[in-house]
């Protein structure tokens, strides 16, 4: 207890700061603040504050206006972006054109190495036709054409002076166009400053100061949530319910969404146990998605069904799951040639230090048990799971997760092009159709023609069973309630943190 009490003291020291300050926890330092090379999610975060994109997604997770003030397709390989007038970069200077232009062309440099050059694969040009204008050239039509936009953009009067873009000192101390700036470079493990951006094209910020405090660990954290240190803090389903009071709840709000991830078990389709579609269906028939969502997130999670968000413009708008149904999984089974003299048998391979994932896999042997299969759990090194197991194919099956997102790229998980070494799909999945409408998807600019595309492809993945989709964990978020102005949607609870107050 003593130790409990004199590491909140130290934190609290740390923490100390005005009272209108916001007060944060990150877990681990950025490396660069760079919008286009942040590859972490602590650069990635910070960086979301102090840049802006043309475009971004608007509550709703409807592709809005940005630095853009409006855009439109002159034909399906020629967009043309009008910017907004009158936005500064954080150091005074206008944004114009040639900012856009010139982080297309920095994006592309040799001298840059990130994996986001692969989203401007198709991009053929950059075109400024004034101050206002830009128009860009495509190869092909390209569905990702609007969303590639998103992407931060970055200041050609600073960085053009710079010769070594991965060591640049702008990386440390980057200017942007967004509503929050940093005055002084960031340190290993040392907090974070952000102050409010007076200059902000929407408004400046109502709240004016964001400090980052670097926690690297994650009780830790939770010690300093629950002595009312900070202001906003992620909880676990096991703290929310067994370690959260009512002192707790007097203090902060909590808010409960969908997280963008989703867990799933993959059958290696090369197996010959695993081409026969009616033993993945049984498996799927005999996994209790309900029952280890109930276990492993005390019911704070909800099951997936299927590879794309749902509530997104992607998920089919009449679709029904197959549901539980350990009788029907036997009968499948039964016909595929197995039964209890002859029983199914097979080995899960997964990581350690993730005892969540363990934990489902756990669950998932003793509910296949109860049909008569024999499932066997094998857990790695992540390193060694990914480099020995996944990416050489040598599994029968695999407990693994993905992202969701509003706009998902099918292709890298489910083309056939994507089964070979280094390649997303390695369960090995392939279907001649699917593969035609990833492709023609592909070079569709009409948002509703993509999704339309990409519910039928949900809808055949579904069919095929190459995944037992388990369940989306809910995001749980702890805000104080000095705290106004929160307004949870689809893309998040910090969509509008502009408009966020600190009550007096």
């Amino acid at each position: 207890m003593r130790r409990i009490f004199l590491i909140i003291l130290f934190f609290a020291l740390l923490l100390r700061g005005e009272p209108g300050d916001f007060q944060r926890a990150m877990s681990s330092s950025p490396t660069r603040i760079n919008p286009l090379l942040a590859t972490d999610s602590a650069s990635g975060e910070i960086a979301a504050w102090i840049f802006n994109g043309l475009l971004k997604f608007d509550r709703n997770g409807s592709i809005a206006p940005d630095l853009a003030e409006s855009w439109r397709f002159e034909d399906n390989r020629t967009l043309r972006f009008t910017l907004r007038p009158n936005v500064r970069w954080q150091d005074g200077e206008p944004f114009t054109a040639e900012d856009v232009k010139f982080t297309y062309d920095w994006l592309m440099s040799d001298k840059v190495v990130t994996p986001y050059k692969s989203d401007f694969k198709y991009v053929d040009r950059v075109e400024v036709l004034n101050n206002r204008t830009v128009r860009v050239h495509y190869r092909q039509p390209y569905f990702k054409a609007l969303s590639i936009w998103m992407t931060g953009l970055i200041p050609k009067h600073l960085w053009a002076k710079e010769k070594d873009p991965m060591r640049s000192p702008l990386n440390k101390l980057p200017v942007g166009t967004g509503p929050y700036r940093m005055t002084k470079p960031f340190g290993i493990n040392e907090r974070i400053v952000l102050v409010a951006n007076d200059r902000y094209y929407e408004h400046p910020p109502f709240i004016r100061r964001q400090i980052y405090h670097y926690i690297g660990d994650p009780s830790t954290q939770f010690m300093m949530l629950k002595a009312g240190k900070l202001d906003i803090g992620g909880l676990s389903p096991i703290q929310l319910e067994r370690q959260v009071d009512a002192n707790f709840r007097r203090h902060y709000r909590i808010y409960e969404q969908p997280s963008h991830s989703y867990t799933y078990l993959g059958f290696n389709l090369r197996d010959p146990k695993f081409k026969d579609p009616r033993v993945r269906r049984a498996l799927s028939l005999a996994v209790d998605r309900k029952e280890i969502i109930d276990l492993l997130f005390f019911s704070h999670g909800r099951p997936c069904y299927g590879p794309f968000m749902p509530g997104s413009t992607v998920y089919p708008k009449a679709f029904t799951p197959e549901k539980y149904d350990p009788a029907r999984a036997k009968r499948l089974l039964a016909k595929a040639g197995y039964d209890a003299k002859h029983p199914l048998r097979f080995t899960l391979v997964t990581n350690t230090g993730n005892e969540t994932r363990i934990n489902a896999a756990q669950i998932i042997q003793q509910q296949l048990l109860r049909i008569g299969v024999r499932m066997k759990i094998r857990t790695m090194e992540w390193q060694a799971f990914l480099n020995t197991v996944v990416f050489p194919r040598n599994f029968e099956a695999v407990l693994l997760g993905w992202s969701l997102s509003l706009i998902p790229d099918a292709y890298p998980l489910w083309h056939s092009d994507g089964d070979k070494k280094g390649g997303f799909n390695f369960v090995g999945y392939r279907n001649p159709e699917v593969d035609r409408l990833i492709k023609e998807s592909e070079r569709l600019v009409d948002p509703e023609a993509f999704a339309s595309r990409y519910r039928k492809i949900f809808k055949l993945i579904v069919a095929d069973h190459p995944y037992i989709f388990l369940y989306i964990p809910d995001s749980i978020t702890a805000v104080s309630r000095r705290i106004e102005g929160v307004s949870p949607s689809i893309i998040g609870i910090e969509h509008n943190f502009i408009d966020w107050k600190i009550k007096d």
